[in-house]
């Protein structure tokens, strides 16, 4: 593909319109199989996650909205208008918190790339490859942006640091490359719907620390507002061409950097940010995950929990307003789900032992909650800090483990990086698993037959034969 970013007299907006429209044209086969890899991953997350309140409201509210049949809803016999389908499968790919992550944007791509290319693809009725194109451009785009509010010196993606949901604010825009890709939108045109979509983008953190629902619909309404700023570019609504740069535009806006520093621009076309975005491994937060880990390995060591007087784990000080704030809250938290944001209890019930990977869906009940050994280890859990976790951050997101014994032993384990990254890559089988577990009340028929499909989508003429072919009507537990 061509370097895009060498087109310096463009604005942000038309170079990453003329990237989505070469990606189109020239896929690297490698990114081919990547976004396959996602939609695989993101399509299994939304069946698992079908009989979740946030997605029955979604599914309640596109029934009595109609329409024009257009798009699938994943695990449902509904077909509904592509930007409700995006709604309600955006909604699916987040309300688990199982969704893939990318550093150091922290930010989860799929969850609204996903359905918005999957949506538009349907109504185009564009061949596979088309739609693996569409994800990937749309999932770059939105980490690209993502990378940009990075601040090395605040030691922190500003984003996070003011409490917006990168996720959702992003993926709005990511999500308009996406559905423009799969529309056929020339460049010009899917700069609009770029545009378009960055008055369109919201999302506010607050339910990670004190609860509320609010955060499983992020994505959903990300991927609803790309999918119409696509179809609004169409019909020949304009944004204007400095919309990210801008004085007043979304940079300035949402960050407060203006003028921005372009260095998240750099290798556009040629290097890949998807690189190092990567498939969850446990249902929870991504700020927990090496402190499963950690739990994990401490678990093997045969260690008397009543003679344990205090663990510290030493995470990245700044995630702690995630994981571990406000104290009772983390420990006592309003339900299972919310659970899945709690450092403490995530460790508590890694070291007790879950199912999948580690940890899984099937382990955040409130009687495991209740368990007094998830109670006692967990409230035994405190937040420090430490240098070397904090020179990692946001690259990496490690883990220090340090039980204090009341002998005055230490025991420590170290986890440094995410199961799944680079430095620790994730297995085919584990992939595999994930899947599996997230299909099975499709029956096997149903699940094999779904995971068919997305295999060969890459040689599929038709997206929408493919989807509009996968029976979920029988399986349907909410239909």
């Amino acid at each position: 593909m061509t370097d895009v970013t060498t087109q310096s007299s463009l604005t942000l907006s038309a170079r990453l319109a003329e990237f989505a429209v070469a990606t189109a044209a020239e896929l690297p086969q490698r990114i081919a199989d990547d976004s396959r890899d996602r939609l695989i991953d993101t399509v299994g997350i939304s069946i698992a996650a079908r009989d979740t309140e946030p997605v029955q409201a979604a599914v309640a509210l596109a029934r009595e909205w109609g329409g024009n049949p257009q798009a699938t809803l994943l695990g449902f016999a509904d077909r509904v208008p592509a930007p409700t389908a995006a709604l309600v499968n955006g909604t699916a790919a987040h309300a688990l918190d199982f969704d893939d992550t990318h550093l150091p944007s922290i930010l989860h791509p799929s969850a609204s790339a996903v359905p918005a290319a999957l949506a538009a693809a349907e109504v185009a009725d564009v061949d596979g490859r088309t739609l693996l194109a569409a994800v990937a451009a749309g999932n770059e785009i939105a980490i690209r942006l993502g990378n940009a509010a990075d601040d090395p010196e605040l030691g922190n993606n500003v984003f996070f640091e003011r409490g917006i949901h990168a996720t959702s604010l992003c993926g709005a825009i990511g999500s308009a490359a996406a559905a423009a890709v799969a529309l056929g939108l020339d460049a010009a045109t899917t700069r609009h719907a770029l545009g378009i979509a960055a008055s369109m983008g919201s999302g506010i953190l607050e339910a990670n620390r004190n609860g509320g629902s609010v955060k499983r619909v992020h994505c959903g309404w990300a991927a609803h507002a790309g999918v119409t700023a696509a179809q609004f570019a169409r019909q020949g609504i304009t944004a204007p061409d400095t919309v990210l740069e801008g004085r007043f535009g979304f940079f300035q806006a949402f960050t407060g950097l203006h003028p921005i520093d372009e260095g998240f621009m750099a290798g556009l076309g040629e290097e890949w940010e998807l690189d190092k975005c990567f498939i969850k491994p446990y249902p929870t937060n991504v700020f927990t995950h090496t402190g499963i880990d950690a739990a994990m390995l401490l678990s093997k060591r045969g260690i008397d929990i009543d003679s344990i007087e205090r663990i510290d784990l030493s995470v990245p000080m700044s995630v702690t307003r995630t994981i571990a704030e406000p104290r009772e809250a983390k420990l006592r938290p309003q339900s299972p789900y919310h659970a899945q944001f709690s450092g403490p209890l995530t460790f508590a019930m890694a070291w007790r032992g879950g199912s999948g990977l580690g940890l899984y869906l099937d382990d955040f009940t409130q009687e495991v909650l209740d368990d007094p050994f998830v109670r006692t280890l967990s409230e035994k859990v405190h937040y420090v800090r430490d240098e070397k976790v904090e020179s990692l951050y946001p690259e990496r997101l490690p883990t220090i483990a340090r039980v204090h014994m009341a002998d005055g032993s230490v025991i420590e384990e170290r986890v440094m990086a995410n199961l799944g990254t680079a430095l620790r890559p994730i297995q085919p089988e584990q992939v595999q698993l994930k899947f599996d577990l997230n299909v099975r009340a499709l029956g096997e028929q149903r699940a094999g037959a779904l995971r068919d499909a997305i295999t060969g989508l890459d040689g599929a003429a038709s997206v929408r034969s493919v989807f509009s072919g996968l029976d979920f009507a029988e399986s349907n537990s909410a239909a």
